[in-house]
């Protein structure tokens, strides 16, 4: 098994944790992480531009001027596409752009990701993430202990001071275990896990 340093906020070691290898130490297939992150992006399309075709301008139906006679090009609806203010010919419709992937190769690809941040040692456990106050200037000091300028934190349980005082510092992202997922693992270039959510982590990816 994988063995890391447990640190506390001061950057002291104050235990130390095995990783189970089936979740922390797999083989990294890119074209999986890949085909993961893709979806991810794509779920969060709205797909909801759209444009009125020729039905659904609101305009007379009634033909502008007789067919003949007076010189002019024929003509029909005030919606024609060819007017000002008619329908648009093959404008946006809403549509859904999610790209579905198997549960199996979702959790797969986390495990990776997961494994990607233990070689690169950038996953960083803390025994725990709880700040006495709201104050983003301790959370600040935090990080500089650990040299960490972009980091993901993922927490066991919520914390509304850690979450109030990490949210208006840049490229720093808080969230509970129940949230994690390939895209922001990979995003950010390290990891915080609090010790209990390692467990819980563990027990949702394990084979």
């Amino acid at each position: 098994m994988t063995q890391l340093d447990v640190f506390n906020l001061k950057k002291e070691k104050v235990a130390e944790i095995e990783l189970r290898d089936q979740i922390f130490d797999v083989p990294v297939k890119p074209h999986l992480l890949h085909q993961v992150v893709v979806s991810q992006l794509a779920a969060r399309r709205s797909g909801t531009a759209a444009a009125k075709g020729r039905s659904d301008v609101r305009a007379s139906g009634a033909k502008l001027w007789r067919q003949k006679g007076t010189g002019r090009a024929r003509v029909g609806a005030n919606s024609s596409p060819t007017r000002k203010g008619g329908g648009v010919v093959f404008g946006p419709e809403p549509r859904k752009y999610t790209k579905r992937v198997p549960k199996k190769i979702r959790k797969a690809a986390l495990r990776m990701a997961l494994t990607d941040k233990v070689k690169e040692n950038h996953l960083i456990v803390v025994d725990d993430f709880s700040l006495p106050e709201i104050k983003t200037k301790r959370f600040v000091e935090t990080l500089q202990r650990f040299d960490v300028h972009k980091a993901l934190i993922v927490t066991h349980e919520k914390s509304i001071t850690l979450e109030k005082s990490s949210r208006n510092v840049p490229r720093i992202k808080v969230m509970r275990h129940e949230g994690l997922n390939v895209f922001d693992v990979l995003k950010y270039d390290h990891l915080f896990l609090e010790r209990p959510a390692i467990e819980k982590i563990e027990e949702a990816l394990g084979t």
